[in-house]
């Protein structure tokens, strides 16, 4: 029995893992009570989600390129539909565990980006890259937030200098690519906007944030960044 949808279950991950670290937090209003830990918080639980499926990008290349063929012959010049339909695909409990749910996320993208279901191409290696390599970073600044006693300021400010700048960086020249090789010709552009330039700015936008939080952390010794709380 279906009791999720893929977009709802991202969503639900998105409220429980960020909310499960908020609930430790020492404010009084841990949603508004310092905005770079909210960003923080929510950027690093949807990034290691977005991870796990980078993760399955890689190893389940084979179906991706299947599925990402026979998703193109039904939906030639409705790619949005496509989209919209793995959002509000019905899930059981037993396929969120399922590598080819997550999978399915790359052969719907490639109809935007043929890119991802090519093994040898930039945006492939660049996505499968950061899925292997920035789940603990993530794990570790939402340690340096929840409970800081535990961590080096100068580990967690280097390490989130060093994930931030990677994150920003591939994001940046895969746009780059991405427009380079005109990759949206033939394509709705707010389906282009929405599905590629939005989705992607926030590898940009967020981890700047990041990397101004742990430029802080660097210069102040401690964490006071994460524990200061605004006021009214």
């Amino acid at each position: 029995m279906a009791l999720l949808t893929l977009g709802s279950a991202m969503g639900l991950w998105i409220v429980l893992t960020t909310g499960f670290c908020m609930y430790f937090l020492p404010y009084d209003n841990p949603v508004t009570g310092n905005l770079v830990v909210t960003n923080l918080l929510f950027f690093n639980n949807l990034n290691i989600l977005i991870a796990i499926c980078e993760i399955c990008l890689g190893t389940n290349i084979l179906f991706i390129k299947k599925d990402y063929k026979e998703l193109r012959e039904e939906f030639k010049g409705k790619e949005w539909k496509a989209c919209m339909q793995y959002l509000t695909m019905p899930l059981t409990i037993s396929q969120l565990f399922e590598r080819k749910t997550w999978s399915k996320m790359w052969s719907t993208y490639a109809l935007y980006d043929p890119s991802y279901q090519n093994h040898e191409s930039f945006g492939f290696f660049i996505d499968f890259g950061n899925g292997m390599s920035t789940i603990p970073p993530c794990i570790l600044l939402n340690v340096a937030v929840v409970v800081p006693e535990k961590v080096s300021p100068l580990l967690v400010g280097c390490v989130g200098i060093a994930v931030y700048w990677q994150i920003i960086y591939g994001a940046i020249i895969y746009l780059l690519s991405f427009m380079f090789n005109r990759r949206w010709e033939g394509k709705p552009v707010l389906g282009v906007a929405a599905f590629v330039g939005i989705s992607n700015s926030l590898w940009i936008v967020f981890p700047t944030i990041g990397i101004y939080a742990c430029v802080c952390i660097l210069r102040d010794g401690n964490f006071s960044i994460f524990q200061e709380q605004l006021r009214a």
